[in-house]
């Protein structure tokens, strides 16, 4: 299976977006400024060449319009690198220039404001401005190679500044990720140096706000493992308990088999070993059907929607022949009682309620299987005239193993415990009540309504 790295992804995804962000944020920044930095070029080109032109009016008032007049550039290293600017009259004759333009022709078609030209291959900036009257046309420009200059530095900045934080940025993420997973690897070698009898809870301690859920949900399964194993064992223990008393019985019933001097007695001890026998092989059914039952063995069965009536209809005659030997009356008095229903697991949980009442009620007595529906709920319902259980020990005849007639009756103790189990498979309850004539007891499964 192709496994993928969570601490990478996220490295590279924040990496990425940081990286995207900056890098957007810049050209942002970058084409502002440089937008800006044109306008005020433009502006400053403007304002120069207004101020020019009213300076050449002023001059050619006062001293009139003789011939050209060129103006130098002092101190200036380079001076076709800076402004140039012609005066012509409205004949195109050149009245003033300043030295740098006496030999670059400047456009005498250029329109009016601003526009762009190219001198020697270099890109320039262009005004072109007419006085009021039109006699005199003024055309500064100005080379690209300062803006591009300005821009330039500008960007380079812009670049160390922004390589500085995406750097800062990698350490950061780096940092923050390398904590989160060096918590989950704390926790991962804290459960991996675990022995398979070590299943206390993961601490909490340290751990991050967003890791706490599946921490939880590791500290639940733990503790269901937990429950599970600690069941199992006293399962185990108490099968082992209860299985010894009918091994015991048939070893010693072969013992004193082995041992009979008469054809009666041999058939004495052989149906004291059957019997024994009998109670060996019901108990290991009873804990075979308690195992499957275990939710933690396998998946649930699915319900499916029957009728109880229906179901007990088909098992009453069965019933009735197992109370005759008991000396009792079983009568049967059934009702429709929709309910959503696994027929295999309710027939245990049937056979095991009317044994029980079977066992139970002294002879003569009565027994009395019904089903139907009350308060909206379907219910099924065992109801005998044995000795019944006081109210106190109502929750204890669920428990595994509990006899509560003492070991005077043959059983093992798991029938409730099997009936509870599948009742709750059911989502039904299980209420325990006065059984008939004002003795014994009742036990009443109500399931869900329908």
């Amino acid at each position: 299976m192709k496994t993928w790295s969570l601490r990478r992804t996220l490295l590279a995804v924040l990496l990425g977006l940081t990286l995207a962000l900056w890098v957007g944020s810049a050209a942002i920044v970058y084409v502002e400024a440089r937008r800006e930095s044109q306008e005020l070029f433009d502006q400053s080109l403007i304002e120069t060449g207004h101020l020019l032109l009213s300076l050449v009016e002023k001059d050619a008032r006062q001293h009139g319009l003789t011939g050209p007049i060129d103006l130098p550039l002092r101190g200036h290293p380079n001076p076709h690198q800076y402004l140039l600017f012609k005066v012509r009259d409205a004949q195109q004759r050149v009245l003033y220039r300043n030295d740098a333009a006496t030999d670059i022709a400047l456009s005498r078609s250029a329109p009016d404001g601003l526009s762009w030209t190219s001198i020697a291959g270099q890109r320039w900036r262009l005004f072109s401005l007419w006085d009021p009257q039109r006699s005199l046309q003024l055309l500064v420009a100005e080379p690209t190679s300062h803006r591009d200059d300005i821009s330039r530095g500008f960007f380079y900045r812009i670049a160390v500044f922004g390589l500085l934080l995406v750097v800062l940025a990698t350490i950061a993420i780096w940092w923050s990720i390398h904590r989160v997973f060096r918590v989950l690897q704390a926790s991962a070698d804290e459960v991996s140096a675990r022995t398979p009898d070590e299943l206390a809870d993961v601490r909490l301690a340290g751990a991050p706000a967003e890791l706490h859920p599946l921490l939880l949900e590791i500290n639940r399964l733990f503790g269901r493992v937990r429950q599970s194993r600690d069941n199992e064992q006293r399962f185990t223990a108490d099968a082992a308990h209860e299985l010894r008393t009918p091994l015991a019985a048939i070893k010693t019933n072969l013992q004193v088999l082995q041992r009979a001097r008469s054809a009666d007695e041999r058939e004495e001890f052989i149906a004291a070993l059957g019997a024994s026998v009998e109670r060996a092989t019901r108990l290991v059914n009873q804990l075979l059907a308690l195992a499957r039952l275990d939710p933690q063995s396998h998946a649930e069965t699915a319900l499916a929607p029957g009728d109880l009536a229906e179901l007990l209809s088909r098992q009453a005659a069965q019933w009735q022949a197992l109370a005759a030997p008991y000396g009792l009356s079983l009568a049967v008095n059934l009702a429709p009682a929709p309910c959503a229903l696994d027929a295999d697991s309710l027939q245990i949980l049937l056979r095991n309620l009317v044994e029980n009442a079977l066992r139970y009620t002294p002879a003569p007595g009565f027994v009395a299987v019904s089903c139907g529906v009350e308060a909206g709920r379907s219910y099924l319902r065992v109801a005998d005239t044995g000795p019944g259980v006081a109210e106190e020990l109502h929750e204890r005849v669920f428990e595994r193993f509990v006899r509560l007639g003492g070991g005077q009756l043959p059983g093992s103790g798991l029938g409730l415990s099997i009936v509870r189990r599948i009742a709750e498979r059911h989502g039904a309850d299980i209420i325990l009540g006065a059984g008939l004539q004002g003795r014994g007891l009742a036990v009443t499964v109500m399931f869900p309504a329908a």
